[in-house]
């Protein structure tokens, strides 16, 4: 309940005051509020609070972050004139709201301290270059697309493709890790809140976990103010010495709210009736990740963003793409073919994943591309029915065990090591013995943990070779 003494004691302390003239749903217009700034935070008289968005020459509109319904002639005051939130270690292993409220019933969290949502991302002089990998558990992504620590690496697919599920393994396999994992939820249905909250208490992931729900049922304005929140958040974390990992799930549908209230708010609209500073309303958000030269800790992002119909030529996949170090894109017909994660090899690439690849895991990444890019190739010909020749029979039964081999359900990850472990002896056997993919996924698990270093992968790779064939390719 509101404390009716913090509105009294703004207003013995002589701030700025205004009159409620309008309202349209969650915009309120202020007549008053003298000297306030852009982003200022507003307190109207029944204890809501408010961000201002424009400033008019009589009025000021403010955007209620928590009711969509503001009496006319109400009180409102400014509370401070820096958008900061809530932040401090407290918040890991919890479920909030965007206004930093609990949702998950285990009491209220107390703050250490502010963070201004709307931080200046770090200059070139205060970063340093990104080496260290971060591991997803996912053999596809990790093999020819991984992902470094301090990257800003783009989700894209269709609805139902597997975007979230990649992000949920990506969390769980930060488990016994140190990393901080913060989960912006924009939009989301209840089941699948629920199911992403059950697998990370069932994975223990939870523990080194932030969940930020924004619900658009509960407060528009809330999915409007959420990314930069938890970025917030998990810059205050970062800046204290921690690596950060931070998804946003989805940017399309904050991209949606911010326009509605851009056009709400009068602004001109571009394309696709996007206002005009929508790019720099995501590029500012995502600029704020990278590796700091002070403590060389990092801040990884992950944004998602819908491709309706597969198309990722649309206005916010290209900005994205345009803002990011690279992409991970999730095919719907990959998907239907059963090929799970669905990621298409063809269009997906991680600018700087190389960096943190050794020299052998270098050239099992370019096998593995050349390899698939041949078998693309055989599979088109086959369609023909025409006789093959052995070359190009090898060829396809290479590149369906590397298919196989990369199918992986929700709950089963591997480790990098496993992984290469995989994909050397399936390489190893050039398509001319089959292997039983199955068998050799069991046994890597017992292999790896035995060997010392990449040296000894040679050795192991040709034990698992004898243990897993099956016959001669025909």
């Amino acid at each position: 309940m509101f404390d009716n003494n913090v509105f009294q004691k703004l207003v013995t302390a002589g701030n700025p005051t205004g009159e409620v003239v309008g309202c349209d749903r969650f915009l309120v217009r202020v007549k008053g509020l003298d000297g306030v700034s852009v982003n200022a935070i507003v307190l109207f008289e029944s204890g809501e609070r408010g961000m201002v968005r424009d400033i008019g020459e009589e009025e000021v509109l403010v955007l209620n972050l928590q009711s969509e319904s503001t009496p006319l002639g109400s009180l409102a005051i400014l509370m401070d004139n820096n958008c900061t939130t809530p932040v401090g270690e407290n918040f890991i292993g919890r479920v909030i709201n965007p206004l930093g409220s609990p949702l998950d019933g285990k009491g209220i969290i107390a703050h250490s301290e502010t963070w201004p949502i709307y931080h200046e991302a770090p200059g070139m002089m205060e970063r340093q270059l990104l080496s260290d990998r971060l591991p997803t558990g996912v053999t596809i992504v990790d093999q020819l697309f991984p992902v470094v620590l301090g990257q800003r690496i783009a989700i894209l697919g269709d609805t139902k493709s597997g975007k979230t599920s990649f992000l949920m393994q990506l969390g769980i396999s930060q488990a016994k890790t140190d990393r901080i994992v913060i989960y912006v939820l924009i939009g989301k249905r209840r089941l699948e809140i629920d199911h992403l909250l059950s697998s990370l208490n069932e994975s223990g992931a939870m523990q080194n976990s932030i969940v930020i729900v924004a619900d658009v049922f509960d407060s528009l304005a809330q999915s409007y103010m959420a990314p930069y929140i938890g970025c917030a958040i998990a810059e205050y974390l970062w800046h204290k010495g921690r690596d950060v990992i931070i998804m946003y799930d989805d940017l399309s549908a904050h991209a949606k709210v911010y326009r509605e209230v851009a056009l709400l708010s009068g602004a001109s609209p571009g394309r696709d009736s996007y206002p005009g500073d929508m790019f720099f309303a995501h590029s500012s958000l995502l600029e704020r990740a990278g590796r700091l030269s002070a403590n060389g800790k990092t801040l990884t992002a992950l944004p998602v963003i819908i491709t309706p119909g597969d198309d990722i030529t649309a206005f916010l996949p290209t900005s994205i793409m345009s803002i990011t170090d690279g992409q991970i894109i999730f095919d719907l017909e990959n998907f239907r073919r059963n090929i799970r994660p669905a990621v298409n090899a063809g269009l997906s690439v991680s600018r700087v994943g190389g960096r943190a690849q050794t020299s052998q895991q270098k050239k099992i990444s370019a096998a593995l591309f050349k390899k698939l890019a041949d078998y693309r190739q055989a599979s088109e010909f086959a369609h023909f029915g025409s006789d093959l020749t052995p070359e190009s029979k090898q060829t396809l039964q290479l590149g369906e065990q590397l298919i196989d081999a990369m199918r992986q359900t929700p709950n089963e990850l591997f480790s990098v090591l496993e992984q290469e472990l995989i994909m050397a002896t399936i390489l190893a056997a050039t398509g001319e013995r089959k292997l039983n993919v199955g068998l050799l996924k069991m046994k890597v698990r017992e292999v790896a943990p035995t060997l010392a270093n990449e040296d000894a992968v040679d050795a192991a790779v040709q034990q698992l070779l004898a243990s897993t064939a099956l016959e001669a390719a025909a």
